[in-house]
């Protein structure tokens, strides 16, 4: 008997392209802000490379999620940048 998959919401809220340095030495998606930020709060985004993510808006833990349009989740069903 296979375990059921979790979705993207379980494995993590944020959007797999918020970059943080505190994130480089994860060993797991981030569950909680205090898991992705480090002391700088400084965040950007994989796509852009910059504190802008593609839809024009500011890169923000509290943003980056769930249902921003450019949200990509860690488990997407292959979507690019995704991953899982």
């Amino acid at each position: 008997m296979t375990e059921p998959t979790p979705d993207a919401g379980e494995v993590s809220p944020f959007c797999s392209e918020l970059r943080t340095k505190k994130l480089v030495f994860a060993t797991r998606p981030p569950r909680s802000a205090e898991e992705l930020m480090d002391a700088s709060g400084h965040c950007w985004c994989g796509l852009t490379m910059q504190t802008l993510g593609p839809d024009g808006e500011v890169v923000d833990p509290q943003d980056c999620r769930a249902p921003r349009a450019c949200n990509r989740p860690y488990l997407g069903g292959g979507a690019p940048g995704a991953r899982g």
